[in-house]
């Protein structure tokens, strides 16, 4: 929309400001001169028509008020602001000296030297570290989006679940009310570490959920691997990243052999989410492995848990000590069902 149309109603209006014109168009000016009555003390009738007309104009008044209200505050919302922190960062052809801002399209570049922070509508910051290039895809009302093609950036939002989502080129990670850094390679392969809350990292029907004190890898043509803690031994780490990109049944099983024996109570957070991925042989080890650790609690069977009974596998979930499965269920679609990640997925 022009910003000459609230104006002079030149160019084309807004979807939302036409709508409120609509509503509104009966208590508008019909264009016919105001009939004065000839005596000063006029008839009652006389003075509840000229009332009226008094607050057509008033509300008239208040709609245009309104309605430039409401485009100033989507012009604002769909720009967001950027502020130098160090060096030279640049948007589009232009450097940021001082303050600027990033609009719907537009590249943000740091360079080795460079630094900056992005205010995220009205929901958080995003401060962009060195050689980094990410570009905002979508902004105002429930659509915040980015895409991070290279480099580090770190989130602090405070909004409802789901509002925030920075895509890279081997998955998307979803905001669910957290803070956390997001860092992608040249190979287009992320890494996710949360430092309060909740992210999803999803791709195709693959979804891993990394509370706070853990971190996920995503690599292309892989999507989101297994999630496990930020203080998990490197046997288990390497062990889990072999797991996670094994293509055939032999690199899988010395992988698992070498994972579970490896495996804390803490860990059950990557063990949890194996039980949703795998199928078979594999399946009934991990389950092992994770009753020795966190016992199943009450009604919660090992025939239950192998079938996929999102209830029980919710009950163990709240056994680990990560918060309640009540919680994000209420704004995460269900969890996949046993191996149906692991079937969608030829390189697993």
């Amino acid at each position: 929309m022009r910003d000459d149309y609230l104006w002079d109603k030149s160019g084309e209006p807004d979807a939302d400001v036409a709508k409120l014109e609509r509503a509104l168009a009966p208590l508008g000016h019909r264009g016919v001169p105001l009939a004065l009555p000839d005596a000063i003390a006029a008839p009652a009738r006389a003075r509840r028509g000229t009332a009226l007309r008094a607050w057509a104009i008033a509300a008239a008044l208040i709609a245009v008020a309104g309605i430039a209200a409401l485009w100033w505050a989507r012009a604002r919302d769909s720009a967001w602001a950027v502020a130098r922190l160090d060096g030279a960062p640049r948007v589009g052809a232009g450097t940021i000296h001082g303050t600027g801002s990033l609009a719907v399209g537009e590249w943000l570049e740091t360079d080795a030297g460079s630094r900056a922070r992005v205010t995220v509508g009205r929901i958080g910051d995003l401060l962009v570290e060195p050689n980094t290039r990410l570009r905002l895809i979508g902004a105002g009302g429930r659509e915040h989006r980015m895409h991070l093609a290279r480099g580090t950036v770190t989130a602090l939002i405070l909004a409802q679940p789901r509002q925030f989502v920075v895509e890279t080129p081997s998955a998307a990670a979803v905001d669910l009310g957290c803070a956390y850094t997001l860092q992608v390679d040249a190979s287009g392969g992320a890494l996710v570490t949360v430092l309060a809350g909740w992210v999803s990292f999803e791709r195709e029907g693959r979804d891993s959920f990394i509370p706070a004190g853990a971190r996920c890898a995503t690599r292309p043509g892989f999507g989101p691997g297994t999630p496990c803690m930020v203080d998990a031994s490197p046997a288990f780490k390497n062990a889990l990243a072999a797991l996670d990109l094994a293509g055939d049944a032999a690199a899988r099983d010395t992988a698992l052999a070498a994972l579970l024996p490896a495996a804390r109570r803490a860990d059950a957070l990557s063990l949890w989410h194996l039980l949703a991925w795998m199928r078979g042989r594999e399946r009934d080890d991990v389950y092992a492995r994770l009753a020795a650790l966190v016992p199943p609690p009450a009604g919660v069977t090992r025939e239950g848990v192998l079938a996929g009974e999102r209830a029980m596998l919710d009950r163990w979930w709240d056994a680990l000590g990560l918060g309640e499965a009540r919680y994000w269920r209420e704004w995460q679609r269900a969890w996949p069902q046993p191996g149906a990640a692991a079937a969608a997925s030829p390189a697993r």
